[in-house]
């Protein structure tokens, strides 16, 4: 074992024998990305640390479940974060079902689309606008860039399943961001003209 630079596993298991250090080691190392996972999968800053706190309570917990032959620590820990994720998605909903969600409207401003901003706020939209299942397998596979097998240890389903989601899931993408790209290719035709005026 290299202590310089212990693996995951090696972390885990001195952190199970009470070595703070290595929890301490394990969460600096791990906890950015399930922050990144909870955020991408809720788009609530206040649900992502929860979620967070949530699954390092339980990895001190719960640690000894953890098994190596089922896939990597990171994903273990993501699929804790999926499941914490989830139950808080459900509670929000069941607390503001009786509220109509405001959608964007159709006649927004063509030069306003161009913006960079406005463009990954469409897409970050899109992507929340997903079905949980399809969501979660393009934040773990396109934006935390894990592969296929990973992804799937950390949803607890099968390779296949991952990559027909992750289909599917581009194919609703590419639907819902259709007005945005066209409304972008119609405001850079117009933009010239008005942006002289």
């Amino acid at each position: 074992m290299d202590d310089r630079n212990p693996s995951d596993g090696d972390l885990l298991r001195r952190m199970m024998a009470g070595d703070e250090e290595a929890f301490t080691a394990l969460y600096r190392r791990r906890q950015g990305g399930v922050y990144r996972f909870a955020l991408q999968m809720s788009g609530s800053p206040p649900i992502a640390e929860e979620v967070t706190q949530e699954v390092f309570m339980t990895l001190i917990r719960e640690g000894a479940n953890y098994d190596p032959s089922r896939g990597t620590l990171a994903a273990y820990l993501y699929g804790i974060a999926r499941n914490h994720v989830l139950r808080s998605l459900e509670r929000e909903r069941l607390e503001t079902a009786s509220e109509i969600p405001e959608q964007p409207s159709g006649a927004e401003d063509a030069l306003g689309t161009l913006t960079r901003t406005q463009s990954i706020e469409s897409v970050r939209a899109a992507v929340l606008g997903l079905p949980a299942h399809y969501r979660e397998v393009v934040v773990l596979c396109e934006l935390h860039e894990m592969d296929y097998a990973e992804a799937a240890a950390a949803l607890g389903c099968a390779l296949g399943t991952v990559r027909s989601r992750l289909h599917r899931a581009r194919e609703l993408l590419a639907e819902r961001l259709r007005p945005v790209r066209e409304a972008n290719r119609a405001g850079a035709k117009v933009c010239p003209a008005r942006c002289l005026t």
